[in-house]
């Protein structure tokens, strides 16, 4: 009598894989854009400029042509992720076939208005100018998730923050007081949050939430107290500087946007920089992930968990609060009540759409601070889409990604789970 022989089996490849869902929505979306966009060009031909302005030398091509041309680019952008291998160049492919959508759109757009040429450097500049907040409330999203702690509160920091930048920096006619003043504010919001659910157990969501309230209240009263009052004693900041580096700043399209800005700018992406490295490369980063996946494995070999948490939380409030001063000291030159107009929510979503990654978040940013500074622009030039429409993109894209479209997303296991040693 034989024994029977058991032969491993492996898990079936599912057909429905990340790529091939991805590659059906850009086929998809190229053709209608070729067909869809190419039924409504004009004749007239769509000019592009890399300058901030419309008088630089530009490239054209003809609306219908473009459309249709740029369309079928995304469709065959979108087939190719059917390919062998197509996992190797999915973030190219994905890259190629989104921006060939928006030049087919593009195409239908600017041939169909009276000004039908694009400066590319001035929506530039818009897309990092509106990203700028959403990068620094992001990475303090990054910093408390990826410890296990929600961090609703990062509109409470933002505003906060740009109260505290505002008065200061006219208190003491510097921008960069001003500046510290925002860290200090957003310092303060995060510091209630990290007693309030880390000590106390309350539950992250509720306070995030009452937070908000209490921080839109306070500088809403102190605003109608005293900036209202007297606006030139205490709500009117100077500008922060424009920096140019050398030659840099003379490179077409990217070099009035990298080089020829301002320390929001630099700071913002010197910190995804390092995040990102301190969070995948160093001790601390290993620590942080561990404590945010499985705080009683990593407490059992010695992290200081709920010390790590308080940590990470604080900083996180920094950026936060930095990141409200860019709305006072950057974007407009005085606080008003209600200015961040949820766009600490924002942040979240471009973390969740980040995938909690430093670098994810930065691109994120990007893309909302690119749809927002395009419907601007397309209002400019009298486009028949209500700019309502286009400021949902982000938010839809946001949905999608959470939903698996583009793989699934998953939160790290511990995130806004209280932790109590044993």
């Amino acid at each position: 009598m034989t024994a029977a022989v058991h032969t491993p089996t492996s898990e079936p490849v599912r057909f429905w894989s990340r790529e091939r869902k991805v590659g059906l929505a850009v086929t998809v979306a190229g053709v209608l854009a070729a067909f869809g966009f190419g039924a409504l060009a004009g004749d007239q031909p769509a000019s592009f400029t890399l300058a901030d302005n419309t008088s630089g030398a530009a490239v054209s091509i003809n609306g219908l042509l473009g459309a249709v041309l740029f369309g079928l680019l995304g469709a065959a952008a979108g087939a190719g992720l059917w390919l062998p291998g197509a996992r190797r160049w999915f973030g190219a492919l994905l890259a190629a076939g989104i921006v060939a959508v928006v030049g087919s759109f593009l195409c239908w757009q600017l041939s169909d208005s009276a000004l039908n040429i694009m400066p590319l450097g001035q929506v530039a500049q818009g897309s990092m100018r509106f990203a700028l907040p959403l990068i620094f409330g992001g990475l303090a999203g990054v910093l408390g998730e990826r410890s296990g702690v929600i961090n609703i509160a990062i509109e409470g920091q933002f505003i906060s923050g740009a109260f505290a930048a505002a008065m200061v920096a006219t208190l003491l006619a510097s921008v960069w007081a001003g500046i510290l003043a925002a860290a200090v504010g957003g310092l303060v919001i995060a510091a209630l949050l990290a007693v309030l659910a880390i000590r106390y157990l309350v539950d992250q969501i509720v306070v995030g939430v009452v937070l908000i309230v209490f921080a839109l209240g306070l500088t809403g009263f102190l605003f109608e107290q005293l900036m209202r009052q007297d606006p030139s004693r205490y709500n009117q900041p100077a500008r922060v500087p424009t920096w140019e580096v050398g030659l840099l700043s003379d490179i077409p399209l990217l070099g009035p946007v990298l080089f020829r800005t301002n320390i929001f700018v630099y700071l913002a992406l010197a910190l995804v920089a390092a995040v990102h490295f301190g969070l995948f490369h160093t001790r601390w980063g290993l620590r942080t992930r561990a404590v945010g996946e499985h705080p009683t494995a990593a407490d059992t070999v010695g992290v200081r968990v709920l010390g790590m948490r308080y940590r990470n939380v604080l900083v996180g409030g920094v950026l936060a609060g930095i990141g409200g001063a860019t709305f006072t000291l950057e974007a407009t030159t005085n606080f008003s009540k209600g200015m961040t107009a949820g766009l600490g929510f924002i942040a979240l979503a471009a973390m969740i759409f980040g995938r909690w990654s430093p670098v994810g978040v930065l691109l994120a940013a990007l893309f909302f601070g690119f749809c927002r500074a395009l419907a601007i622009y397309l209002g400019t030039i009298g486009s028949p889409i209500p700019s309502q429409f286009l400021n949902m993109l982000p938010y839809l894209a946001t949905i999608a990604a959470v939903a698996g479209l583009a793989g699934r997303v998953r939160a790290p296991a511990a995130d806004g789970k209280p932790y109590v040693k044993g």
